[in-house]
């Protein structure tokens, strides 16, 4: 059977929406599945999220990157410290998915959240990380902060003019590293927009579940994409992250 990679977006705590891309794109155990990170810190089923990728991965190939809101869930894990701007973005609601959980399930998410990637370059030269890069040497070259949270790549390529040359001595030099790239962390809803954004050869598949937005799930190799519903309708009870 013909196996497909997939990319799916920033999750943020919303478990409904992960089964609801799986199912829609019809994904299957022979294909392999690229996560973009921010698992957690959003809607009310964070733990929960963690314990089903954990299980999704014996079943099939995944790839968990690491995102800045799966660095502080795993730095309140391991201390047991929140900062304050965790806790106003997402964190209360993590915290609170948390409540009864036993020590050995604590270190096993504390492993899982050690596992995961900073970013990962398949043999196809796409780059998957969950923020950006500020290095023109590749990511590699640059820090964990950096691909956690920078914005400047993708504001960049936002900013771009659309005409502009791909030989064009203008033409950013981080673009050129890579066939493709693809991030999450900057939710595309800050654009009114609720769909994946593409700009030359880079995806942001970030399409706002955080805020109440869907989630996506995106074929890598055919570009097509499918959608949960929107979040703040599979959690009518909850508020999700506020801006």
């Amino acid at each position: 059977m013909e196996s497909n990679t997939f990319v799916i977006g920033d999750i943020h705590g919303g478990l409904a929406a992960v089964k609801q891309v799986l199912e829609r794109a019809k994904v299957t155990r022979h294909d392999q599945l690229i996560f973009l990170g921010d698992y957690v810190d959003g809607w009310g089923e964070s733990r929960q999220v963690l314990e089903f990728l954990m299980e999704l991965r014996e079943q099939q190939d995944c790839i968990f990157l690491k995102g800045n809101h799966d660095q502080w869930c795993e730095e309140w894990l391991m201390t047991g410290n929140v900062s304050e701007v965790c806790y106003a973005h997402g964190g209360k609601a993590t915290m609170m998915s948390y409540e009864g959980i036993d020590e050995a399930a604590r270190e096993k998410h504390i492993d899982f959240f050690g596992e995961m990637l900073t970013y990962h370059i398949d043999s196809k030269k796409r780059l998957f990380v969950h923020a950006g890069f500020v290095s023109t040497h590749g990511p590699e070259y640059d820090n964990e902060g950096n691909l956690l949270w920078e914005r400047t790549l993708w504001e960049m390529a936002a900013a771009m003019d659309k005409n502009l040359d791909r030989n064009s001595v203008f033409f950013p030099k981080r673009l050129k590293l890579f066939e493709e790239i693809y991030i999450g962390h900057t939710p595309t809803s800050n654009y009114e927009i609720y769909e994946p954004m593409n700009v030359y050869n880079l995806w942001n598949i970030d399409t706002g579940a955080a805020f109440g937005g869907s989630l996506t799930i995106l074929n890598v190799n055919t570009k097509q994409y499918w959608q949960s519903d929107r979040l703040n309708t599979l959690y009518p009870n909850e508020v999700g992250r506020r801006r």
